[in-house]
């Protein structure tokens, strides 16, 4: 083996094994524990506010009643309970954040298990006062009522949109129920998939010697430079998944057999409308981006073909080498390394955006190293005032840097959220992905703009790399979410079964651009996303090429996008995703906009197959 790859290979498994080498997120400076004053006077008050919200629904009548014409005193009891509820999500996702930022990082820490489950206890007290809001200002009139008083104007965005889920509501004392018994139901079995995902070992027989790694760690070798190592990740993990299939299995048919009949009682025609909703995105535009994307699908096959060839593949890419590194591509790079390169690319848009680097960093915002206990994937949560958690699984690649600014770009959107009241906060996840693209292809244009040769091969194998698993990966995760719906209707499905349905919406997406005999059965264990709210898949589609048409709008007048960027983005919570796109002239029903999004990432793979053919590759089908 090359010490150079035996080097890189030794740093990425003494960072899982050693984890206090890269940063820890900590939240100490806002709650020192969970045993400390501070946090039970907090959750003391997180009860008692719970407990007046509900006494000051009853009280001013805010429920389903015969349409009418608002009075003053019913706006000012719409004021009122507006505020009281931000005030209390306020508290309420300060003290969720913090028990999270434990349980996130060691799921087997019971105490803080126990506390987020206390905290989920009450927000499902307060989840079915949404509802009881949404049919009062229904029955009234949003606007009736925003002319009556300024606190309800300031929220008529997301008052509109929950007038309108009105028609999609049980009674109340459904809503009630629905919401105590989720807690033991869907939000149980979601818990249950995390931890027992989470917690997995696994054996990796590595060139150097086996060795037992987190699962965490072992999906982090998928990016490694060496071949062996990257077929060895794939190896363990196939062996790992089937031991928690029985039970993933369950959780799935207990999830979509819940949100099945939820969605029937609220008469949604499918778990997908229930889905676009949810996200303020029309059935039109949906459709729109989906044509364009089907359209798009055999370029991203010829890329995967081509990025084969460059691998010594005759044919298709196998599934271990999806997410490799060239072999021209640079080594592995470090923490360090990876943050230069995020705060550069950032700093070339704005310098506040370039300081929020430093500021996460500083803050403790990040937990940055995989290890035995800590979730997969990376994410950012608001914490408390302007500031975020962000948890990353670093792998030590340019797509880990990449990830980072991705992140990074969800923090930034939460500082232009943090003046806006915790109603006109709640983000649709199509609109909650905006920044975060937008941050990560001003690291990747950063790159295109000064790399070339090989060097440049490697980024847009890299920038390939993550959209091809948003846009083709999440066309295979549609498609068999659509499946499980619509067979659970019918039955309860097996571990088995599931393999099948995987492989199908992978043969359908993937195409020939795959070697089908190497696809991943299991990534519907591996994907936390199938185990929380309808279809969370697609958003992440619609977010890149939304970021990919506002960034072609920052190339062409970067001062005037500037000056409406920041305010764009602390509107997500407040105004549709066609509502947003015409703030800047983007016509996100027609088919023409997706199109124009998708060929920027086609270009990018003509790039990709002119630099391969300079070194003898070419990835067309044989």
């Amino acid at each position: 083996m090359n010490p150079d790859v035996n080097r890189d290979l030794n740093s990425d498994v003494n960072r899982a094994v050693n984890p206090d080498a890269l940063p820890r997120w900590s939240t100490a400076d806002v709650y020192e524990s969970f045993d400390s004053r501070a946090f039970v006077d907090a959750m003391e008050r997180l009860g008692s506010d719970v407990d007046r919200l509900v006494a000051l629904f009853d009280e001013a009548g805010i429920r389903n009643v015969e349409p009418r014409t608002p009075t003053a005193d019913d706006a000012d009891a719409t004021a009122r309970a507006i505020d009281a509820y931000n005030q209390l999500m306020t508290l309420g996702s300060t003290l969720r954040a913090t028990a999270y930022a434990t349980v996130a990082t060691d799921t087997r820490d019971e105490p803080a298990q126990a506390v987020l489950s206390e905290i989920d206890e009450r927000n499902a007290v307060v989840t079915p006062l949404l509802a009881r809001l949404a049919d009062w200002v229904s029955s009234l009139g949003v606007d009736e009522l925003a002319a009556l008083h300024p606190t309800v104007a300031d929220h008529a965005g997301p008052l509109r949109q929950l007038s309108a889920r009105a028609a999609h509501q049980m009674g109340e004392a459904e809503e009630h129920l629905y919401a105590e018994l989720a807690t033991t139901g869907s939000a149980a079995w979601s818990r249950l998939h995390r931890e027992v995902t989470s917690q997995i070992t696994a054996e990796v027989a590595l060139p150097d010697g086996a060795r037992a790694m987190p699962i965490t760690a072992v999906r982090g070798l998928a990016t490694h430079t060496d071949p062996a190592v990257r077929r060895a990740g794939y190896d363990a993990e196939l062996a790992a998944w089937p031991t928690v299939a029985t039970v993933c299995a369950a959780a799935m048919n207990s999830i979509k057999g819940e949100a099945n009949a939820v969605n029937r009682r609220r008469r949604w025609a499918s778990p997908l409308d229930a889905s676009l909703f949810a996200n303020s995105v029309s059935r039109r535009t949906y459709d729109a981006m989906n044509a364009a994307i089907d359209a798009a699908l055999p370029r991203f096959r010829r890329w995967m073909r081509t990025k084969a060839a460059l691998h010594g593949h005759d044919g298709a890419l196998p599934w271990w080498d999806l997410t490799a590194p060239l072999p021209v591509a640079p080594g592995g790079i470090s923490w360090d390394e990876g943050v230069r390169l995020v705060r550069e690319a950032f700093s070339s848009y704005s310098a506040p955006l370039a300081s929020l680097v430093d500021r996460a960093i500083a803050e403790r915002w990040i937990d940055v190293a995989p290890r035995d206990g800590k979730v997969g994937g990376a994410f950012c949560m608001s914490f408390v005032d302007d500031r975020s958690l962000v948890l990353l699984n670093w792998s030590g690649s340019v797509d880990s840097a990449q990830t980072t600014a991705h992140e990074l770009g969800h923090a930034y959107h939460n500082t232009q959220l943090a003046h806006r009241t915790a109603l006109q906060r709640r983000l649709p996840m199509a609109l909650a992905e905006t920044a975060s693209i937008f941050c990560e292809t001003l690291v990747v244009d950063a790159g295109l703009q000064h790399l070339q040769g090989a060097d440049r091969l490697a980024l847009l194998d890299v920038d390939l790399q993550g959209t091809t698993q948003v846009v083709v990966d999440i066309r295979s995760r549609v498609l068999f979410e659509t499946e499980v719906y619509a067979r659970r209707q019918r039955r309860t499905l097996g571990a088995g079964e599931m393999h099948e349905m995987m492989r199908d919406a992978q043969a359908a997406s993937y195409g020939d651009g795959l070697d089908q005999s190497t696809a991943h059965p299991y990534m519907w264990i591996v994907k936390p996303h199938y185990y929380g709210s309808n279809f969370y898949n697609w958003p992440y589609t619609y977010g890149l090429l939304f970021g990919l048409g506002l960034f072609a709008e920052y190339q062409a007048d970067p001062e005037r996008f500037q000056a409406g960027y920041d305010d764009l983005l602390s509107r997500a919570g407040m105004d549709s995703a066609e509502e947003l796109g015409a703030a800047f002239g983007l016509d996100v029903t027609s088919e023409a906009f997706w199109t124009a999004s998708l060929e920027v990432i086609g270009d990018r793979i003509d790039q990709y197959a002119a630099l391969a053919a300079e070194l003898g590759v070419d990835g067309a089908p044989s």
